[in-house]
């Protein structure tokens, strides 16, 4: 039995991130991730992911300030792009509406970065860290709650019978939508299923980007464009404003498959879609296709058990809120962990564990209904309802005091 402060189960970008929040405020945990994290050392960790091949993640100005805070931004920047503007748009349309960074006043609204790149920066963090254990290729078969802590039973996942467990104050559960956790803590979710399917992966465009997202809505769905960094170099310099552009189409479940398996179908469609504004969409990397449903846990707060991350809450990801909302979640909860320490209190107390599963109702709310607006609104095929979303684009273009609002909510500055 091996008595810690905090265990994590689930050890992808969440899990990690908040490790590492956890170690800034000199709190030790143990991270349990299921598969097997890759070697990585200082030596390799510098290579790409291939040119045109990978997913990305649009990372709000709020959880660039939280690496940031825990210093772990100027290792991660290199291979990050920022977004200097933002256009939306909807196909065959009157209304459109721009976001600029000098009108609001903001060195960007958030970065573009690519996934693989920032796993392999958080895990070789984490490694190097000497607050956070990390126990790879591991599956949690039992958890048990006491007064004063919590204790799990792991196997490995390799079919071993050897049975370990760890005991600790807290357990916080980062592993994902379909949550083992959730489910041995009998923990209900609410779903709701899209019939979408997102088509992600990355595009070349005659055009550079030069820091524009792009929102962009059609029939079959949303459509978002966004800016990555240069091959060989880091995207945040004035004079590589490149071609790569990290996509995601949303299309109706069922054809995806065209869009994975032809190359010239997929760029004529995006092409279709998008018009010219970002010239001609020339080559596409592999892609890959993820069904869209909202899975909401009915209660994110168990005992001494936290549900974080997508196993607390798993979005459309139409606005790109749903990691950077899962980051606010990880940093609040963190802060107040390192309240209880610095005050010799129980990490885990269950009044403290409900104060902030509350205190983040507010967010977490305005988020999940702020997306689905956006994707029934404008997915919606009455003509009245189409003018009024056109409509609504031209007003919140013009109006003033608007999209200050909004930008702040987007950028996670307020929550």
């Amino acid at each position: 039995m091996t008595d810690q402060q905090v265990l994590i189960v689930g050890g992808g970008h969440v899990g990690l991130s908040f490790a590492l929040l956890l170690a800034h405020h000199g709190i030790a945990s143990t991270l349990l991730e299921k598969n097997s994290y890759p070697e990585i050392g200082p030596e390799n960790d510098r290579s790409r992911s291939h040119y045109l091949d990978s997913r990305n993640t649009a990372l709000s100005r709020r959880t660039v300030q939280i690496y940031q805070e825990i210093g772990l931004w100027s290792e991660l920047q290199s291979h990050a792009c920022r977004i200097d503007a933002v256009q939306i748009s909807e196909q065959g349309s009157f209304g459109k509406a721009q976001l600029n960074k000098k009108d609001e006043r903001v060195e960007s609204f958030g970065q573009v970065m690519e996934n693989a790149w920032l796993g392999r920066k958080l895990l070789l963090a984490a490694q190097n860290e000497p607050l956070i254990t990390i126990i790879d290729n591991a599956e949690v078969v039992t958890i048990g709650q006491q007064s004063d802590s919590v204790t799990l039973t792991f196997s490995y996942y390799n079919g071993s019978e050897d049975e370990q467990q760890l005991q600790g104050s807290v357990l916080v559960a980062c592993d994902g939508r379909d949550s083992n956790i959730r489910q041995l803590l009998d923990i209900g979710i609410s779903t709701y299923d899209y019939q979408q399917t997102a088509i992600v992966g990355v595009v070349e465009t005659s055009m550079p980007h030069e820091h524009t997202a792009i929102e962009r809505f059609s029939p079959a769905g949303p459509l978002a464009v966004l800016p990555l960094t240069d091959p060989d170099g880091d995207g945040n310099d004035d004079y590589q404003k490149g071609h790569r552009r990290s996509v995601v189409w949303v299309c109706p479940t069922g054809e995806e498959q065209q869009y994975l398996e032809d190359d010239v179908h997929f760029l004529a469609t995006l092409q279709q879609a998008f018009g010219e504004r970002a010239g001609k969409f020339t080559a596409a990397g592999r892609r890959g296709a993820y069904p869209l449903t909202r899975v909401l846990a009915k209660s994110q707060v168990d005992g001494r058990c936290v549900i974080m991350g997508n196993a607390a809450h798993t979005l459309h990801p139409v606005a790109g809120q749903g990691f950077n909302l899962c980051m606010r979640d990880a940093h609040v909860l963190a802060q107040m962990m390192s309240t209880q320490v610095m005050k010799g209190a129980d990490i885990g107390d269950i009044s403290l564990l409900k104060r902030y599963a509350k205190s983040r109702q507010t967010d977490q709310k305005r988020v999940i209904r702020f997306c689905d607006a956006v994707v029934h609104g404008f997915t919606h095929p009455n003509p009245a309802i189409k003018l009024a979303r056109n409509v609504a684009l031209v007003a919140f273009d013009k109006l003033p005091n608007i999209k200050p609002l909004v930008a702040t909510y987007a950028m996670g500055l307020k929550s």
